[in-house]
């Protein structure tokens, strides 16, 4: 059974006890940020927002099915009150619970179990395996979730008028950084370069230090758009099948100094971390 699948199956079975996101990344062997990353990849959900879709759909099959205690359907549902209860519900399905339960609302956008999305796998280039010593990376960044990312294109426009000017630059290589996960999934991207210090960085840059660590790389092959299948061949192919876990750490796309997708020209390497075993 694959991660995705596994951690699919342990929601809908564990979907009326106390769930989160380290929890379920525990019983599936994964980091929190990766569960995070593989989740959105293969379904379109972020975890918590499916978990509780899941649960918002079941009370409403429950008060359509004539619940006389909304109340004690709210407490089943993980809610600690009956209006934080009608207001999740209501942003859900733009009824309330009472209109449900007094309507029997046959139409109601329910979301139904997960099955894995239909996503293409590549071929991945022929990985290489390397220790990458510890480095920082400074640039512009900014906190997204999987399924809202479209202003990582924003960062990089904003962070190419410093390429090769920013202060204590050590080379002309770019990276784009998934760093600083929270346990609701969000995670931080910076699009920088590889710097010696930051005490002369300008203000609205950020930074994060990247410990030592050893790493798989495959050299992504096509358009920078497509980036997404190359992680998606390596988390659901690449790795189940291989003799490799997934380390807690940050993982980055490093650009070479020519990349530039608008001429076709340079290429982009992917850095996975790999746990010792």
């Amino acid at each position: 059974m694959l991660n995705i699948e596994k951690a699919l199956w342990y929601i809908e079975v564990e979907l009326g006890s106390d769930l989160d996101l380290g929890r379920i990344a525990r019983h599936c062997n994964m980091s929190p940020f990766a569960l995070a990353r593989l989740f959105a990849l293969s379904t379109g959900w972020p975890v918590m927002r499916y978990i509780r879709a899941r649960r918002l759909s079941q009370a409403a099959l429950a008060l359509r099915r004539g619940a006389p205690d909304i109340l004690q359907v709210a407490l089943d549902a993980g809610y600690g009150s009956h209006e934080a209860f009608t207001r999740a519900f209501s942003d859900q399905f733009g009824v309330t619970p009472k209109q449900v339960r007094e309507q029997e609302d046959e139409n109601l956008p329910l979301v139904e179990p997960l099955r894995m999305k239909e996503r293409k796998l590549v071929t991945l280039s022929e990985p290489r395996f390397e220790t990458r010593a510890e480095f920082v990376v400074a640039g512009m960044g900014e906190r997204f979730t999987f399924d809202r990312n479209e202003g990582i294109v924003g960062l990089w426009q904003a962070f190419v008028p410093y390429i090769g000017r920013v202060p204590g630059q050590i080379n002309n290589w770019n990276y784009g950084l998934c760093c600083n996960p929270a346990e609701d999934g969000s995670f931080e991207y910076i699009a920088g370069t590889e710097v010696s210090h930051v005490d002369a960085l300008p203000p609205a840059f950020r930074h994060f230090r990247i410990p030592q660590q050893n790493h798989v790389v495959f050299r992504h092959q096509g358009h920078i758009s497509t980036i997404h299948q190359t992680f998606f061949t390596i988390f659901n192919q690449w790795l189940p099948e291989s003799d490799y876990e997934l380390a807690d750490a940050p993982e980055f796309e490093q650009y070479s100094s020519d990349f530039d997708p608008s001429q076709g020209k340079g290429y982009v390497d992917v850095w996975i971390p790999l746990a010792c075993r």
